[in-house]
């Protein structure tokens, strides 16, 4: 039979019905399509597929043993590397990553490597039962880990099966951090899959306690101490937005996309009045920024009743951050681009709401440190839209809390901890990083591996203690 050069299609909800519910959108492959993909995949001698996973998973393996019906096995043979498979086949950049790599990619469209880890994952969920819990032993040397997201739940999961005891403290009150917090249920649904993945890590032994601000409850020191923990990874991302520092940011009816997203997903302000969280959208909204944060904010904003919602984004498609998907979704649902523009001032009325947005057209100059080419203001061009609500989407930093509650941890110029690449080992002993504290705001996957590598770093530390 001829290889295909075409991956199969997922199915998705139709974008005239998904724009105005908070269900997920694609729906996943059944099996016969799960199959028939896997069946794409040529099993290189030199997989080059896996050089492009940041946590190492083996692909070729999976993928032959749903190739062969194996699907109880090709889940296990995932969760051998990645232990938040369901999320990570949803969320991750396959197309820069695995995808990037595949040899079947180089004649047509590459295998949809991440759309069968989603398959493999959902029908182990689907299918129920549970492991036999694992539970360290009563001598086993004790790790705390700060933060719940996929940096320390990947940390937490690989010392779990190593033997040590290990505690997540996590500042919210539901674990998971940006998978809770900040990706929409559309794109991540919390219940069928962030929960279920999380509970997936309890199961290896692993206790999470919640509401405990890292800095304020307790210090690393005092962990390390007073509480007796052997080792501490801080794995606590970067959710302090960033701003434009323009006139008007600070007008009722503009947000950081952070805030936006929190309230939406993590405080269900999408089903008020049944969760007590409001939030105002009005008729018109601007979303600045062109990441994945940007669209995930825009297409929020039209499921909550916006009728227009505008991307605006000082530089032109070609260099727009988001995932191809992701915008191509946007634009389905109706989501208006205004790029090579960029706002200079929000105009509030005589209340202190948002009324309208200024702002400039740009052209692009010569290229920048970043390699991309610089946004330059056109002068004269000015307009001015009608406006209810700005959502800030360009970028986040790290919380200073623990950095400066915490003598001798270095960090960088931009304030995130200085941690080596490879071990995640920071300047403190026994204190180990990774994920955005340490790179900045980066995917989840990125965050996943630094996750792991610094589980094999403590393990080598504490072994050699």
């Amino acid at each position: 039979m001829a290889l295909s050069l075409k991956k199969h299609e997922m199915p998705e909800q139709d974008p005239s019905v998904r724009a105005h519910n908070f269900d997920e959108v694609a729906l996943g492959y059944d099996e016969e399509t799960a199959v028939a993909e896997a069946e794409r995949c040529l099993h290189c001698k030199v997989p080059l597929c896996r050089k492009g996973c940041p946590v190492a998973i083996d692909i070729p393996a999976f993928i032959e043993r749903i190739k062969n019906r194996d699907f109880d096995g090709a889940i296990d043979k995932i969760k051998e590397s990645n232990g938040l498979p369901a999320i990570c086949g949803r969320v991750c950049p396959q197309e820069t990553q695995c995808e990037a790599n595949c040899i079947v990619g180089k004649r047509g469209e590459p295998v949809a490597i991440g759309r069968l880890e989603r398959f493999a994952a959902d029908r182990a969920m689907a299918k129920g039962g549970k492991p036999a819990k694992i539970g360290p032993a009563k001598d086993a040397k004790r790790v705390a880990v700060i933060g719940s997201g996929p940096a320390g739940l990947s940390c937490a999961g690989d010392l779990a099966k190593k033997g040590y005891k290990v505690t997540i403290f996590e500042a919210l009150h539901k674990a998971g951090g940006v998978l809770s917090y900040g990706i929409p249920e559309f794109r991540l649904p919390k219940d069928k899959v962030v929960q279920k993945e999380i509970d997936a890590i309890k199961d290896l032994g692993v206790d999470i306690e919640l509401d405990s601000v890292a800095g304020r409850l307790f210090t690393v020191d005092e962990l390390m101490e007073e509480e007796g923990f052997d080792a501490v990874f801080i794995g606590t991302g970067a959710g302090l937005p960033r701003f434009q520092n323009i006139p008007g940011e600070n007008l009722n009816g503009v947000y950081s996309a952070n805030e936006f997203l929190t309230r939406c997903n993590l405080m269900k302000a999408y089903d008020f009045p049944n969760h007590a969280t409001p939030i105002k959208v009005g008729k018109k909204v601007a979303v600045v920024g062109g990441g994945n944060v940007a669209m995930d904010a825009a297409r929020t904003a039209l499921r909550l009743g916006a009728e227009e919602v505008s991307i605006v984004y000082r530089r032109s498609e070609a260099e727009l951050p988001a995932r191809a998907e992701e915008v191509g979704h946007a634009k389905e649902e109706g989501i208006r681009f205004q790029l090579l523009t960029n706002p200079v001032e929000v105009i509030g009325d005589e209340n202190g709401w948002v009324k309208e947005l200024r702002c400039i057209r740009m052209e692009l100059g010569e290229p920048d440190a970043s390699g991309r080419r610089r946004p330059v203001p056109i002068q004269g061009s000015e307009f001015t839209e009608p406006m209810d609500t700005v959502i800030i989407a360009i970028g986040t930093g790290p919380n200073p809390i623990i950095a400066h509650t915490t003598p001798g941890l270095e960090t960088t110029k931009r304030g995130n901890i200085a941690a080596d690449e490879e071990t995640g080992r920071t300047s403190k002993e026994g204190v180990f990083a990774g994920g955005d504290i340490v790179t900045g705001a980066a995917t989840v996957i990125l965050a996943m591996g630094a996750g792991r590598k610094a589980a094999a770093a403590i393990d080598a530390y504490l072994k050699n203690k």
